[in-house]
């Protein structure tokens, strides 16, 4: 990117920092604590249960953070960092790179008070990321764009179902959220399906969104007006289909300018560290949703 000078890299597996920063032209950095000395901004894209650790070192170093999903694995976890952010005055922000798909910025003109979302999210099986529940993996994606659509609130209720297959942790998970505005959710996440799903589906009062977050494409089927329920029409008569169309731009390096951007001053965040305790304290929502459904008492024993 011309904007920023990739100054290091750091890796706790010095092989592993030589092998990437021969890859990218830059220099291996021999200690974490070397690397901040020389930046202004940093992307942390450690395994998740390292993510505290390392997010506060940076931090209280004055140093800029674009912590990789989720934020952390706890709220103190999450509230720790924050609390180093603030006293510090450094940016934090975290990656929920959804928030810069293709289909959703060609939404983001038609979106109006969602009042059903759902969101479906399946992956075939891979090690990478099998150090946390499903809900912590990928379900949080789609959290955290259903709190971005409905404005932020708390849940007032979260139900989840879910079962660990592969992994020690949950591999499936599936919920309904609802909230106090009488919006409600329901989302899907798998990371033992046989294909790649990423969907996300809008209904509003006056037209429905269908979003395919995988191929960046969409379309928004809304009512026509003047058309009076019981009449015999068409669905081409009652709705049109508008094709939602947005720039191919690539949503991480939108991710990234924005960061910089952030960094500079120009820009506020767009997924703040706020907002990235938000996605995961529904995350765990959901987490505790499933741990209770697991040991409730089946009706039929």
């Amino acid at each position: 990117m011309p904007e920023a000078d990739l100054v290091g890299v750091y890796d706790i597996r010095p092989a592993r920092a030589r092998h990437v920063a021969e890859a990218v032209g830059t220099v291996a950095c021999r200690t974490r604590e070397e690397l901040l000395r020389k930046v202004r901004a940093v992307t942390i894209a450690v395994p998740t249960r390292a993510h505290a650790e390392v997010g506060t070192a940076a931090l209280a170093a004055g140093v800029a953070v674009l912590m990789e999903k989720p934020l952390a694995t706890t709220l103190g976890e999450a509230d720790a960092m924050l609390a180093m952010a603030e006293s510090r005055g450094v940016l934090l922000q975290v990656g929920h790179i959804e928030r810069f798909n293709r289909a959703l910025r060609a939404a983001a003109p038609f979106l109006d008070s969602p009042l059903f979302i759902e969101g479906e999210r399946l992956a075939p099986f891979q090690p990478r990321g099998t150090d946390v529940p499903v809900v912590l993996d990928l379900m949080i994606h789609d959290l955290d764009l259903i709190l971005h659509l409905t404005g932020g609130m708390e849940a007032c209720d979260v139900r989840a179902n879910g079962a660990s297959v592969l992994s020690p942790h949950l591999d499936v998970a599936s919920a309904r959220v609802e909230f106090a505005t009488g919006a409600v959710a329901s989302v899907t996440a798998s990371r033992i399906a046989r294909e790649r799903i990423r969907r996300l589906k809008i209904y509003q009062s006056e037209g429905y969104l269908s979003l395919d977050l995988a191929t960046g494409r969409g379309e928004f089927l809304r009512l026509r007006h003047g058309w009076l329920p019981g009449a015999d029409a068409r669905l081409e008569e009652i709705a049109e289909r508008i094709p939602l169309e947005a720039s191919a731009a690539d949503a991480l390096g939108l991710e990234l300018g924005s960061f910089l951007h952030a960094v500079r001053g120009e820009r506020e965040a767009v997924v703040t560290g706020r907002e990235g305790r938000a996605a995961l304290q529904l995350a765990l929502q959901v987490t505790d949703a499933i741990r209770l459904a697991a040991l409730a008492p089946h009706p039929d024993l």
